[in-house]
């Protein structure tokens, strides 16, 4: 089945990504309707706008303190555009910082905040940020002096050291009473989004900020996460009404303690804390024929000592030690009982635990009105933003940045999109031959157009319905056959085969019963020929004597005699013929499968010829 989704998915990306063109890049347009959209087009047009911070990091050694990373317009790796640029941080493990003013302050008042930035990593991401800071508005601000310390009012982008990824938002909030600023850190996101940091594409992150105190992060136009500047966010916005009393403390006799040993308990007599644990087993014997003048290790016999070993060196050699093999057997050395448990081991005594009569829980100070207390109702009205700039470190190089917009109306930042990273990403889809991105690119295709689910199924079960279909008749063919050859009955012929059967029963049954028949009516005949034989033998020996009287009576001539010779003579042959005749039939019966003649007819034959 993988294999079809495979095929499937490679089909659909032929059908939806063209790759045979590369599209020539074209710089990407709202006008000014943004407060800042940065293409990062050229390098003449970059440093009109952004400027190189040329300050110290505070608290790091001097060697490493200079904001000296390299920032630089540049095509990435593999552009899916041609002629596309992008802010290339091409150094490693140094730190960079640039920024830019805005077009135009954003106010915190009645319209949302949407920033939104490609970023990529180029090379395989392990540590280092690549996140945006939105720097609130000051008289004071010198861009030429943007540092970690600048004040900012947003701070959102990915990041990542280790296994540790992070998508940042984090907003300054300012304390009405103490009037100090203070971070406000959104809840990380649950789902998962550590590729973006591996397969070196272009992904498009998006902060959302609602008039309503209401934020999502997207990360390529799909929701991450969301939630609430007043819930979600650590530590609250807001601090509690009630709080521990600072100046309250535990009284020395509150006993926290809610089981005592009970001080009434006494030791049993009979309680033995000295007994062992484990004792000798006094039943054991020492096991016939155990050696006990033979050491448990001898001297390997079949050691060699080695060449380079110098006596005055190394000392003197000795075989390394084995297990005796005559202990194998039942055992050598010192015998020694085997140990038990000690049935009357009771370990050390302690006393019954019991609820202790003092017991008064467990101590918390008392609570009292957090004199520090505010209720912000609207977290959202930050301190306006005037500039914006990347303030990094990274132990990688060549991160890209691109198509950088701050706008306060969604349409505008969708039109920006379309635009730049829409192009890009369906470039950088159509050229990954991977089978990660195949799969991407289908199932993308599939929200775009759910009605592909059907052609799946359909590419998937109907070649299985078929498949098993000629299968199933495949064997059956060759099921019928083989039964042909070995002349094996069918399921369809059993039937037939018991109607035979039955005939055959009933043909050897009738065949029987004729046999018996005939055999009574041979007997019969065999009688009627016995009688009959009788009564011509009583004729012949009455007539005899009538004949002898007539031949001495009136005696044959000649002639009369000749006659009656030839006369015998045709009988005799015509009997002759009628026999052949007979057998013959016989056998061309028996060669057809009939019947043999019967007892009747034979002894018929048998009393003809006589």
């Amino acid at each position: 089945m993988k294999i079809l989704l495979f095929l499937f998915a490679l089909y659909v990306q032929s059908i939806y990504c063209d790759n045979d063109e590369k599209p020539s890049y074209q710089k990407p347009s709202v006008g000014d309707t943004a407060y800042l959209s940065e293409a990062f087009h050229n390098q003449e047009e970059f440093k009109s706008r952004w400027i190189m911070s040329e300050a110290k990091k505070d608290g790091v050694e001097d060697s490493i303190a200079k904001y000296d990373g390299v920032w630089k317009i540049a095509e990435p790796k593999e552009n899916p555009l041609e002629g596309d640029h992008g802010l290339v941080l091409s150094s490693q493990a140094k730190h960079a910082a640039v920024s830019a003013s805005l077009d135009k302050p954003f106010k915190f008042e009645d319209k949302p905040l949407i920033v939104q930035y490609e970023v990529r990593f180029q090379n395989k991401h392990e540590c280092g940020g690549a996140y945006i800071k939105l720097v609130a508005d000051s008289p004071s601000l010198n861009l030429a002096e943007f540092t970690d310390k600048t004040e900012y009012s947003i701070m959102f982008g990915p990041d990542r050291c280790g296994n540790d990824n992070k998508l940042h938002f984090i907003f300054q909030h300012e304390n009405p009473i103490t009037h100090k600023m203070e971070e406000k850190h959104a809840k990380k996101p649950s789902k998962d989004f550590g590729n973006i940091f591996e397969d070196g594409k272009t992904h498009l992150v998006t902060l959302v900020v609602e008039p309503d105190n209401t934020y999502k992060i997207l990360l390529d136009r799909k929701e991450l996460s969301s939630g609430s500047l007043l819930a979600d966010m650590e530590p609250p916005v807001n601090p509690p009404k009630m709080i521990d009393d600072p100046e309250d403390s535990k009284p020395e006799n509150w006993d926290e303690r809610e089981k005592i040993k009970d001080p009434a308990a006494v030791k049993p007599d009979d309680w033995d804390e000295d007994a062992p644990m484990m004792i000798e087993d006094p039943n054991a014997q020492k096991p016939s024929g155990w050696l006990d003048d033979e050491s448990e290790l001898v001297p390997d016999p079949n050691a060699v000592h080695p060449a380079d070993w110098d006596d005055e060196e190394d000392g003197e050699w000795e075989a390394p030690q084995i297990d005796n093999p005559k202990c194998k057997a039942v055992g050598c050395g010192e015998w020694k009982r085997p140990s038990i448990k000690n049935a009357n081991y009771k370990g050390k005594w302690s006393a019954p635990l019991i609820a202790n009569p003092d017991y008064k829980g467990i101590w918390a100070p008392r609570k009292i009105e957090n004199p520090n207390f505010f209720e912000d109702t609207n977290p959202f009205a930050m301190k306006s933003i005037s500039a914006v700039g990347f303030e990094l470190w990274s132990m990688q190089s060549d991160i890209l940045f691109d198509n950088l917009i701050i706008a306060d109306d969604q349409s505008i930042v969708d039109q920006w999109t379309v635009q730049s990273w829409e192009m890009k990403r369906k470039q950088e889809k159509s050229s990954d031959s991977s089978v990660t991105g195949m799969w991407e690119n289908f199932m993308e295709a599939t929200e775009e157009k759910p009605w592909l689910w059907i052609v799946v199924i359909a590419c998937i079960f109907v070649p299985i319905v078929l498949l098993v279909y000629f299968c199933t008749s495949s064997s059956k063919s060759e099921e019928v056959s083989r039964r042909k050859k070995t002349d094996e009955p069918t399921p369809d012929d059993a039937p037939v085969e018991e109607e035979q059967h039955e005939s055959q029963t009933e043909g050897e049954e009738g065949a029987a019963s004729t046999e018996e028949s005939d055999d009574k009516a041979a007997t019969e005949d065999e009688g009627e020929v016995e009688v009959e034989a009788q009564k011509t033998d009583g004729e012949a020996e009455t007539e005899e004597p009538k004949v002898e009287e007539v031949a001495e009576d009136s005696p044959k001539t000649d002639k009369e005699e000749d006659s009656q010779v030839l006369q015998d003579k045709e009988e005799d042959s015509q009997e002759e013929g009628d026999e052949k005749t007979e057998e013959a039939a016989s056998n061309t019966a028996d060669e057809a499968g009939e019947a043999s003649p019967s007892p009747r007819t034979r002894s018929k034959r048998r009393a003809r010829k006589d």
